[in-house]
């Protein structure tokens, strides 16, 4: 799929999203749990049915078990993660690293301004504008793009 697919693909995404929790005034938790249920129902679904029928699948949805190791990976690495977050921003809140003190400090004053704007305008209005204009840029880079190759393959044709 090719850049514009992509772009317009996340467009119907994000009205789907904007849709769902702009319009019907529900969450984006409520979203995702809306979606995790429907894909759970729909694999336990399928897998009642290629059992009545007999149909052999390389994985049973039904029979999906996490291993130990693995959840024990999970959680060490998210404890890593926050643990990070927490030694970064304890450094970044001594002033020891002034550029890491500006860049929090940059990272704060954006978010009083976007909390001041969303005290003004829903704060799911300015993520779908915010995605609206992200795709409209990726169309606008595939668009230049593919006429900078017109153009480039026309050069060379005079060029012969």
């Amino acid at each position: 799929m090719g850049e514009m697919g992509k772009a317009i693909g996340l467009l119907i995404s994000g009205t789907l999203v904007y849709h769902h929790c702009a319009n019907r005034n529900a969450t984006l938790l409520s979203l995702f749990s809306d979606v995790l249920i429907v894909l759970l129902s729909s694999l336990a679904i399928l897998g009642l049915l290629f059992r009545q029928l007999n149909v052999s699948v390389p994985v049973d949805p039904l029979e999906w078990q996490i291993s130990q190791d693995t959840a024990s990976n999970i959680v060490a690495r998210l404890a890593n993660t926050v643990g990070a977050a927490e030694s970064v921003l304890r450094v970044a809140a001594t002033g020891h690293d002034k550029r890491l003190f500006l860049k929090a400090s940059s990272v704060v004053i954006s978010l009083y301004f976007l909390a001041a704007l969303g005290r003004i305008i829903s704060g799911m209005t300015i993520a779908y504008a915010g995605l609206c204009l992200f795709c409209l840029y990726m169309a606008c880079q595939n668009s230049q793009s593919t006429g900078n190759s017109v153009l480039n393959r026309t050069n060379r044709e005079t060029s012969e």
